[in-house]
């Protein structure tokens, strides 16, 4: 397996992400990792990735994740036999040594390097691994929610999957920011809630917690399965009058953890916002 040419994998570097990336079968400078100019991953986004936590040096659930991430894969038509499970967890050990990190976050995903559509060409490989770690990703004090008037298309091909198109959560994120939110709830297009722009999303109800079902086009989450299995959660169709009279409202992703929120469209909630640990 090797380094491909081309353009930058992951653009300009980041505040918060570490010095050293691991691409295909090295471990590298940030500004070093390169994807094919000509592939799928460069020209429309191909490719699927996952977001893992890292709680003492150790990456959590990563299990669950590497499941989503090969289930993913298969289902946009990216070759991932070529990294064995065994081969993708050493990686990603590896790199939390090398950046020594003890408490972070590190990103997994899979480019196809292929080109195809209306732009057919001949590359190097067929698909690149790229892991990246960062620091926790920073939450505000007092958590604020809204709704953002961008609907999740449940019947997309692909709702569910955790997609390098993520150009829509990030236009989503940056709309509900632009408000003086932090994040947004989104609804699909049957009017049920779905999920955050970033992030699953749980309510309680008189001591009941509660989620939308994976029909709803939400992501199946590795910390919401977590948190569906360690506190009993019911998966629900609901549209947004659940809220209007829910105790709290809770985020959950890999980034966050479980966190919930201090206020939703001006509407304080009486407990403070708080993130929960989940180990």
């Amino acid at each position: 397996m090797r380094q491909s040419g081309g353009v930058e994998a992951e653009g300009m570097r980041k505040v918060g992400m570490h010095d050293l990336v691991f691409l295909n079968d090295a471990i590298v400078p940030t500004e070093k990792a390169r994807i094919a100019a000509v592939s799928s991953a460069a020209l429309y986004g191909k490719g699927v990735f996952t977001t893992v936590a890292i709680h003492d040096g150790k990456p959590f659930l990563w299990e669950k994740h590497w499941e989503r991430l090969q289930n993913d894969a298969a289902r946009v038509g990216i070759h991932v036999w070529e990294y064995p499970a065994e081969t993708v967890a050493g990686a990603v050990a590896r790199l939390i040594d090398k950046n020594s990190v003890k408490n972070g976050r590190a990103r997994v995903t899979f480019f196809d390097e292929r080109g195809g559509g209306a732009w057919p060409a001949d590359t190097e490989l067929e698909t690149s691994l790229l892991i990246t770690t960062g620091d926790a990703r920073p939450v505000p004090e007092s958590f604020k929610l809204t709704v953002s008037p961008y609907i999740l298309n449940s019947r997309s091909p692909l709702a569910g999957i955790k997609s390098c198109s993520y150009l829509e959560n990030l236009l989503a994120l940056d709309e509900a920011k632009g408000r003086g939110f932090d994040e947004a709830i989104r609804l699909n297009e049957r009017g049920l809630i779905a999920s955050a722009c970033m992030a699953n999303i749980f309510w309680r109800e008189q001591g009941q917690l509660y989620t939308p079902g994976l029909a709803s086009g939400c992501l199946a989450g590795t910390t919401r399965g977590f948190v569906i299995g360690k506190l009993g959660a019911i998966e629900i169709d609901a549209g947004l009058e659940v809220l209007e009279r829910a105790d709290a409202i809770i985020l959950t992703s890999a980034g966050l953890g479980m966190i919930e929120a201090a206020d939703f469209d001006g509407r304080r909630f009486e407990t403070k916002t708080y993130q929960i640990q989940l180990i």
